[in-house]
């Protein structure tokens, strides 16, 4: 079962959601919680008080209907009723008036509801009243008995509007010294107290109905109680607020600190690889990028290991973290630049014409080329252009699905184009480039087919004798025959093997062909000569070279005296002892050994002292 593979911006959207999303979300339901957490405290605090003074008054009213049917006198009995200083009215089982006292204020429309205190719970029929009604009946559910309800919004009213009157009546609001409000020549001792009325019905199966006008008193002391209670609610929930807002506030802080060192490149110090490609993807597809050209640049530091080889690899990351510093000098707002591992460094800068992009980079790298007066460091940058597309009608057309690290590696081709060039210089991204890598990947893709199905061909070209015109030599040639490529000069694939190191395979592939071909021809009785066969530079590391070439020429039979070695002049300037040495030995081993090219490098007859050469080919 394979694993799935998660991208750099994945790993940062997860982190991004896990410690932003989390705190974010818990504070938010903590806030909603805390909210509902109040206003529930205070409906049930409203509806406990309301609930315990209306059973009172109901109590009250019930007293009161006892009275009217237990006295045969009705007179005595209405006399005893407003003794309770209560306004009132019966009806009779007709629904006709008996008797009242004081204003009718009840509305018409009976409602059932619930009223209960501590753990009794009554049923009765209630009446809100018309002028004042701050406590009105609710009508329940599917037939379900009602409950009595607190309007807060018209207790504000109604209490503003009792102030008004007193004042309409020329008495002056003043404070005390413990800060209570009072009216200045207001003598009664119960102004404190607020009356709401209620009407509740006391019936009676086959009696007359007592509907009693219910006052519910809110006084001073009640506000108080109120008043500490909703504080202490409110401080115990504001203390969960501020551990939720605390922790929500850290825990972003924290997220911070994690992004911050997600994007940190530990070389340097500055930005990271994952961030410049984040970063630069979202500045590439935003909309007003869309009308601007950018170029992606690699800036390579050359012989940046041999620097650390000389000096040490702290020595080599605190100069790449001053190289950081003078490139982040110069990049712009809406530019970016980010170490990108090794000696190489990623930016994304305006691009406003070739030449001037090349003399922003050229300057640059005068600049770091001075970063240690000790030394002179070289550098190589590859621009990609990422210029402005239009569609039919002229508008810019946004880069949504732009992948700035296929971009970059575009202008990491650039920069390889410059290999071999040990000077500083920039180079440009194009699509002969891109022809360039497909080829080597083509080439490298059917390296090892070819070898297996001998597609490499070899050739014989022969050296005659110029004074005698007689056939002295032949030198092995190879051509490749690819049936996906057809037919490949070694121009086209040899400086590709030699750098993938592939080569030392087509040295050992024509040296076993060659001897074989010879053992063919002396077996038919065919006179033989020498044939040279190039063994490449790369393949005189092997300390074991000559038993190599010893072990594959006798596994075809064929005598070593028809066998050449054949160096090119560059293969000396590596290892001149171990050269000399794998020379001697195959000398030992009676193959001839020439140099191929001689004088195109820099070597002189007086070099040619110290190498037990058999020939020289000019």
């Amino acid at each position: 079962m394979s694993k799935k593979v998660i991208s750099k911006k994945q790993i940062y959207k997860e982190i991004k959601r896990k410690r932003i999303i989390g705190p974010v979300i818990f504070f938010i339901l903590a806030m909603a919680v805390a909210t509902l957490g109040i206003i529930y405290a205070t409906d049930q605090f409203i509806d406990y008080i309301l609930n315990n003074k209306v059973t009172t008054e109901y109590e009250a009213a019930s007293v009161m209907a006892d009275i009217y049917r237990s006295t045969d006198d009705k007179d005595e009995a209405f006399i005893l009723m407003n003794r309770f200083n209560r306004d009132f009215y019966v009806v009779d089982k007709n629904g006709e008036m008996v008797c009242h006292r004081g204003e009718l204020t009840a509305d018409t429309t009976p409602y059932t509801v619930n009223i209960s205190a501590f753990r009794n719970k009554l049923e009765v029929t209630a009446y809100k009243d018309r002028e004042i009604n701050v406590i009105y009946p609710e009508k329940g559910r599917k037939n379900k008995a009602g409950t009595l309800e607190f309007s807060l919004k018209r207790f504000v009213k109604f209490v503003n509007d009792e102030s008004d009157k007193l004042e309409d009546q020329g008495l002056e609001l003043d404070i005390d010294a413990e800060g209570n409000q009072f009216f200045v020549g207001y003598e009664d001792e119960d102004f404190d107290i607020l009356n709401l009325p209620i009407w509740l019905a006391v019936e009676e199966e086959g009696q007359d109905t007592v509907v009693v006008k219910a006052l519910v008193r809110i006084n001073e002391q009640d506000l108080i109680i109120f008043v500490v209670i909703m504080a202490i609610i409110t401080v115990v929930i504001l203390v969960v607020i501020i551990s939720v807002f605390s922790r929500t506030i850290s825990g972003i802080h924290r997220q911070r600190k994690v992004t911050n060192y997600f994007f940190t490149d530990t070389v340097t110090g500055g930005r990271n690889w994952t961030w410049f490609l984040i970063r630069g993807e979202q500045l590439l597809a935003k909309r007003s990028s869309s009308k601007m050209s950018f170029a992606v640049v690699n800036l390579e530091m050359m012989n940046y290991q041999n620097y650390c080889l000389c000096h040490s690899v702290p020595e080599g990351e605190k100069l790449l973290g001053k190289v950081h510093e003078e490139i982040f000098k110069t990049v712009g707002k809406k530019e970016l630049c980010a170490h990108g591992g090794g000696s190489n460094f990623g930016m994304i800068l305006e691009y406003t014409g070739r030449d001037e992009i090349k003399q922003r980079l050229e300057e640059l790298i005068g600049k770091l080329q001075k970063l240690d007066n000790a030394h002179k460091f070289n550098f190589r940058a590859g621009v990609n252009i990422l210029e402005t597309k239009t569609d039919e009608s002229g508008k810019a057309i946004r880069r949504k699905d732009i992948i700035v690290e296929d971009e970059y590696i575009n202008a990491c081709a650039a920069t390889a184009s410059l290999s071999g060039n040990d000077e500083s210089c920039v180079a440009f991204f194009n699509d002969k480039l891109i022809e360039e890598e497909k080829w080597k990947d083509s080439v490298q893709e059917l390296q090892e087919k070819a070898v297996r199905n001998e597609e490499f061909l070899v050739y014989y070209q022969p050296k005659y004798d110029p004074r005698t015109n007689k056939l002295t030599g032949a030198e092995a040639l190879i051509r490749w025959q690819s049936p996906e490529l057809g037919f490949v000069s070694p121009g086209k694939f040899i400086p590709i093997f030699e750098k993938n190191g592939f080569i030392t395979n087509i040295d050992h592939y024509m040296i076993s062909h060659v001897a074989r071909d010879q053992k063919a021809w002396l077996d038919k009785g065919y006179k033989c000569v020498p044939v040279s066969v190039n063994v490449s530079r790369a393949h005189f590391v092997e300390d074991d070279l000559a038993e190599q070439i010893r072990d594959m020429v006798d596994a075809a039979g064929t005598p070593h005296k028809y066998i050449e070695i054949e160096l090119t002049e560059s293969a000396f300037f590596d290892d001149k002892k171990a050269m000399i040495n794998t020379i001697n030995k195959l000398k030992s081993y009676g193959f001839a050994v020439s140099m191929d090219d001689f004088g195109s490098g820099y070597s002189s007859l007086n070099s040619l002292k110290d190498m037990p050469l058999d020939v020289l080919k000019l």
